[in-house]
């Protein structure tokens, strides 16, 4: 899909290009190729001249092939942005999309393989707010400054659903089904956090390549430098959710173990109580000739009521220590 965006009382109008002829017609500050066929990416290139590179958004790019400037002026950057989707509606979960960035004569052209909650956040804004975007440069600022903003969402998301993980394992009892869901939970919440701090750490190279390259004038100089200050604040934030969830596992492994205890206490205390009357088993089992109890009429019960007494003995001091409890 080849959509187009041109500016109009400062504010961004959105068209669905379908063919060479009608991009002749529209001048654009943004063009975005969503999942583009190679008739489309043939139109761009006979149209701007930009030719759009086969590994735009592959995901094995070598670093120095992420930001770089052609001898045409040409100037590539390549980001991974964040969807924060989730597993029960969309199968795949949470994941990074590589986005191509391409800035060419004051015209921004960006390349994915699917459609991103960013970049329709920042279509919706554009639209509402007049004078968001003034050229193709504080587009792709803009991008980047709502990039930070949906990974903050993304954030709070995971504190919210650690809050519930931990009302279910510090606030009742856990047993194993309920640790069991609560691995679950933390497990998918600590990937989607480890994606959030690739988002970030991306993002922040990106923007500080924007500011080294020196193409940015002093207002979106300064906006550059304020997402960084967001970024960084970020950081923060996504590491104390990190101990959280370090903490919440090693509660709920604890808790499990807990419950595998008392049943290896079950048998051991099971164990311990069995031992003496075996003992006086084995010692009656053995038939010798001198043995009173053979030719007594109460020897058989007596056997049998030592041996419930040593039984009852041990599970009474036990539970008088505590230990069945």
């Amino acid at each position: 899909m080849l959509n187009v965006f041109t500016l109009a009382n400062g504010r961004l109008f959105q068209e669905e290009i379908e063919s060479l002829g009608a991009l002749a017609n529209v001048r654009p500050v943004w063009v975005d190729l969503d999942a583009p066929t190679p008739e489309e990416k043939g139109w761009i290139a006979q149209h701007f001249g930009v030719t759009i590179p086969a590994d735009a958004v592959d995901d094995d790019l070598e670093e120095s092939a992420r930001f770089y400037e052609e001898d045409n002026g040409e100037l590539h950057i390549r980001s991974d942005f964040l969807i924060d989707a989730d597993p029960n509606i969309d199968q795949r979960g949470p994941r990074n999309v590589r986005v191509a960035f391409i800035l060419f004569k004051g015209v921004l052209f960006s390349v994915h393989a699917e459609d991103l909650p960013v970049f329709r956040l920042l279509r919706l804004r554009a639209r509402r707010i007049p004078a968001l975007i003034e050229d193709a440069k504080d587009v792709l600022l803009k991008l980047y400054d709502a990039d930070a903003e949906y990974s903050a969402d993304a954030l709070e998301s995971i504190y919210d659903s650690l809050e519930a993980v931990s009302a279910r394992v510090l606030k009742q009892d856990v047993n194993d089904q309920v640790a069991g869901e609560a691995l679950s939970a933390i497990a998918r919440q600590e990937d989607l956090n480890g994606r959030v701090r690739r988002n970030v750490m991306d993002t922040r190279r990106a923007v500080s390549f924007m500011m080294r390259s020196r193409l940015l004038n002093a207002e979106q100089f300064e906006e550059a430098r304020q997402i960084l200050r967001d970024i960084d604040s970020l950081d923060s934030h996504s590491t104390f959710i990190f101990d959280k969830i370090n903490f919440l596992m090693n509660a709920t492994v604890g808790f499990i173990n807990i419950n595998q205890n008392k049943i290896i206490k079950i048998f051991s205390v099971a164990s311990v109580a069995l031992l003496p009357p075996t003992l006086i088993a084995s010692i009656y089992g053995m038939n010798f000739q001198a043995m009173p109890e053979l030719n007594w009429r109460y020897g058989y019960a007596f056997a049998i009521a030592l041996m419930v007494a040593s039984v009852t003995a041990p599970f009474l001091y036990f539970r008088r220590k505590g230990w069945l409890r």
